[in-house]
């Protein structure tokens, strides 16, 4: 089987199912917790990790739901588009707070179906039936700041 592994505009190697799961984590943990997503990731297609400034640690419940959650979306096998739209546009539909300035005016919005809508550059499948089971391997919280590690599992 072939590796599904793409480079973006910056030379970086990149698994495009692991990274449109991200989009569906920073979506779930936003409306599970009203925390902004994530601000410190690092994606890559054995594990991966990511953080959120929350004010405690959710719970083991929680943890199960939100990757309850997660999945659900998965399953929903949503189209993942991208459209390329004015600065002025993108702003009335997506946090440009972390778009560095010289971005330039036009930016590249992706949509992962109705669920979740994010400025990006990087690669995406084409339908969230492409990118697996989401599973947490692990999780800890210090200083304000919860890291979860994840993982893909195969459908």
């Amino acid at each position: 089987m072939e590796e599904n592994i793409q480079l973006n505009e910056h030379n970086k190697q990149e698994y495009p199912p692991m990274h449109t799961c991200e989009h569906i984590l920073n979506q779930t943990m936003v409306r599970m917790f009203g925390c902004g997503r994530s601000r410190n990731a690092h994606i890559e297609r054995k594990k991966s990790k990511c953080d959120y400034h929350l004010p405690q640690c959710p719970t083991d419940e929680q943890v199960a739901e939100l990757q309850r959650r997660v999945n659900e979306v998965i399953a929903r096998n949503l189209p993942v588009t991208a459209e390329l739209m004015t600065r002025a546009e993108a702003q009335a539909l997506v946090d440009l707070s972390r778009l560095p300035d010289e971005a330039g005016d036009t930016l590249r919005v992706v949509r992962v179906g109705d669920y979740d809508a994010c400025a990006c550059i990087g690669s995406h499948v084409e339908n969230t039936s492409e990118i697996g089971e989401f599973r947490v391997i692990s999780h800890d919280y210090r200083d304000g700041c919860w890291r979860v590690r994840f993982k893909l599992l195969p459908r």
